[in-house]
Formats: structure tokens, C-alpha cells, sequence
């Protein structure tokens, strides 16, 4: 029998590499792909060395185009099976759009929801024929709120959502299971690479990386369609059913404002 394999994007930092410990010490084999060659090839050896599984890592900058048909097209190379697909690679641009920052939106809308789909229509065939697969994709607690100085990001992870519910639904009775882990404000780089470490947000005090992909993880696996992380970030999405979404818009605004 073939091995399985799990498939994770965007793993070399943060949550992403996180959804890896928690997958290799579930004796999980992996695919690790991110634009960090090193960063990857050093967690690869971390996880062979710690727990005896095999490791691919495939390099891949998913904001090009081709790259996910590449990536697609290497994960399965020598035969190997995926039943686990972990969508995690994001990207996000923090100011308002009107500060011109149009090419790092662009290549948040590039990752976040172009790559993202891209990557479960090609895999959806393979993962249906392995049977008993899972699909994670890492939304967000932004994507239940329009969030002024974050509009696109939010907008994009607004996407996933909608898109992994109904995903989900379609496949249901086809041995597939849709995730989207919908965590807050996170322990990770992505503040540095969005440009926010001066955000309210920022500067709160926040889950790690760890404590959100075990979440993830069980929830994946124990086939919740939409897992909110911690109490707060639950109590909020709870919040935008009652409230206007304007009213919503403006306390989020208050949140992504500079300290």
C-alpha cells in the first residue's frame, strides 16, 4: 500500500510549521511547501529526526503563476498519496487602500484565495479517490467582519469561508471533510510581514502558533466544518450576528488603529 501524505502550504513559519509538529507527532508523513527553502529544509530535518516519518519539502512562491499547478504536479510525483491538504499560506497588506499598497493586496488575493482554490480543484479528484481525506484551510476571525485598515485581507478570508462551507457541503458523502480554522490575532510573523507590529492588535496579548494549529488540527479531524479559536474570537463572531455590519466595521477599525 502506498504511503499517505499530508500536504501543507505556507510551512515554513508560524502556524503553518506548527500544523507540521502536530501532524508528525500524529506519525503523519509530509509535504512542506513555502518560499523559504532553508527554513524548510531545517524543520524537515527536525521532524525526520524527532519522529521517523518522510518528508518532502517543495519549494513554491504560490503568488506566481504556474507555481500551484507545479506544486500540485510534484506532491504527487512517484506515485505518492495525499489524504490530508492543509491550505495555510497567506498573505495580507495592513494601511488603508488608499495608501497605494495595491501589488502586496494583489499578492494577498493571489495566495489567499486564487492559490487556495486553485489548489483544492486540483486535489479534490485525488483526494476523493484516496478516500477518508481532510481539507484545512486557514480562514480567519476577519473573515466574519469588514476590517477597515485590513479591507482586502479581511475580504479575502471573508472568501475562504464561504468558499470551505459550501466546499464541504458539495462533497459531503464523497469521503472528503472541509475545515476552516478560523483563528484572531496570532503569535506569528505575519504582523512583521503585513507591516502592523504598530496595530493595537499587535501589541495584545496573543495565542501562539502551537495552541492554534492543535486546535486546527482536531478540528479537521474531528470534521468541523467552522472552528473559531478561543472564547473572545468565538464571542465576536458571535457579536456580527446581532449587531449591523457597520457597527462592526467601526469597532474592528478601532482595533486595527496604530497605538
Amino acid at each position: 500500500m502506498a504511503l499517505t501524505y499530508t500536504l501543507i502550504t505556507g510551512a515554513s513559519t508560524g502556524i503553518g510549521s506548527e500544523l507540521a509538529r502536530v501532524a508528525a507527532r500524529n506519525r503523519r508523513n509530509l509535504i512542506l511547501t513555502a518560499r523559504s527553502a532553508d527554513k524548510l529544509e531545517a524543520l524537515a530535518e527536525e521532524l525526520r529526526t524527532a519522529h521517523s516519518i518522510e518528508v518532502v519539502v517543495i519549494p513554491a512562491d504560490l503568488s506566481q503563476p504556474g507555481e500551484v499547478p507545479r506544486l500540485w504536479d510534484a506532491a504527487v510525483a512517484e506515485g505518492r498519496r495525499i489524504n490530508f491538504l492543509m491550505n495555510n499560506a497567506g498573505l495580507g497588506a495592513y494601511g488603508p487602500v488608499s495608501a497605494g499598497k495595491w501589488e502586496q493586496e494583489k499578492r494577498s488575493i493571489d495566495v489567499n484565495i486564487t492559490a487556495l482554490s486553485a489548489l483544492c480543484s486540483l486535489a479534490l479528484p485525488h483526494l476523493i479517490e484516496t478516500g477518508r481525506s481532510r481539507i484545512l484551510n486557514v480562514a480567519s476571525v476577519a473573515g466574519f467582519i469588514a476590517g477597515p485598515g485590513m479591507a482586502v485581507y479581511s475580504a479575502t478570508k471573508n472568501y475562504v469561508l464561504s468558499y470551505s462551507i459550501a466546499l464541504n457541503e458539495e462533497l459531503r458523502g464523497q469521503g472528503v471533510s472541509v475545515t476552516a480554522l478560523c483563528p484572531g490575532a496570532t503569535q506569528s510573523e505575519f504582523f512583521a510581514v503585513a507591516d502592523m507590529q504598530s496595530s493595537r492588535m499587535a501589541q495584545a496579548k496573543l495565542p501562539t502558533a502551537r495552541e492554534v494549529a492543535e486546535y486546527g488540527y482536531g478540528a479537521a479531524i474531528g470534521q468541523q466544518v467552522v472552528a473559531v479559536h478561543g472564547l473572545q474570537n468565538k464571542m465576536l463572531t458571535w457579536l456580527t450576528r446581532i449587531l449591523p455590519r457597520t457597527t462592526i466595521a467601526k469597532i474592528a477599525g478601532r482595533t486595527m488603529a496604530p497605538t
